[in-house]
């Protein structure tokens, strides 16, 4: 009897190891969701606080007033989430079929075109798109979609394929069809992986969007070349802090998302 009991101490010890390391992670994921908008909160009303006590010329008060503030927040937030939405649209149903087993052998072409999109200066194929497309709102999105397309198709890829073969074969083994095994078991499990790559997308984008602005599509980044521009420091400041708070704002966005769409059997 004695020596049937002994395994089952490290059994009960590693149960409530792996139970301890997920309270602990559920512990940090809350703690994030908690931090990052009250940090986001306190810094933007510290700067609204200077902006209100400041000693500005004409130009930096043009420039910093609220109205132009919100106007450039807003249309950054434009360029943001519709590029957002586009660049899942297209980067997840894409990653999926080059997972089915007839177009598995184009994964790598199409990994490595979206390589080279995000290999090319930002910059760059903003303004060549823009030559080609003309200026505006729409060239844009065009440009943000492709330069932030690979960590979405790249974790989508890399989360179905990293699912245990054993879970397909179970779901086709009790009738599922392909689709139902695709979504059941497949995008459940790899929802995590992709939604890190998501979250990755969004930070890019809020970055990368900063250069709208050289094509006439309006967002912050207007504060920080009018900054650089006519060496208004506060103004360039200003704009810069903005975008980072943007994207820690983005961020814990794409956070909260990740935890929605999460499966509840995944969550900790």
């Amino acid at each position: 009897m004695s020596l049937d009991a002994e395994p089952a101490a490290p059994s009960r010890a590693a149960g409530t190891g792996t139970r301890s390391r997920d309270a602990g992670a559920g512990r940090e994921n809350t703690g994030l969701l908690v931090v990052i908008p009250v940090l986001v909160a306190v810094v933007f009303a510290a700067w609204a606080l200077w902006r209100g006590n400041a000693d500005l010329d004409s130009i930096e008060a043009r420039q910093l007033d609220w109205t132009t503030i919100t106007t450039l927040l807003w249309q950054h937030v434009g360029l943001t989430v519709v590029s957002a939405i586009l660049v899942v649209a297209v980067a997840v149903p894409l990653g999926i079929a080059l997972t089915r087993p007839r177009s598995r052998a184009l994964a790598p072409v199409a990994v490595g075109i979206a390589n080279a999109g995000q290999a090319a200066p930002a910059i760059g194929l903003i303004v060549l798109l823009a030559i080609w497309l003309g200026f505006g709102f729409g060239t844009a999105v065009v440009a943000l979609t492709l330069y932030a397309v690979l960590p979405v198709l790249r974790n989508t890829i890399t989360g179905i394929e990293g699912i245990d073969p054993t879970l397909v074969e179970a779901g086709r083994g009790i009738g599922m069809s392909g689709a139902g095994v695709l979504l059941r078991v497949e995008l459940p499990l790899a929802v995590p992986v992709i939604m890190t790559g998501v979250r990755t997308a969004l930070v890019l984008l809020v970055g990368t969007a900063t250069l709208a602005t050289f094509i006439n599509a309006g967002g912050l980044g207007s504060l920080i070349v009018t900054g650089i521009t006519l060496f208004r420091y506060p103004v360039l400041v200003s704009g810069a802090l903005l975008v980072a708070l943007l994207a820690l704002l983005i961020d814990w966005a794409g956070r909260v998302l990740e935890l929605t769409v999460q499966p509840k059997g995944l969550r900790r």
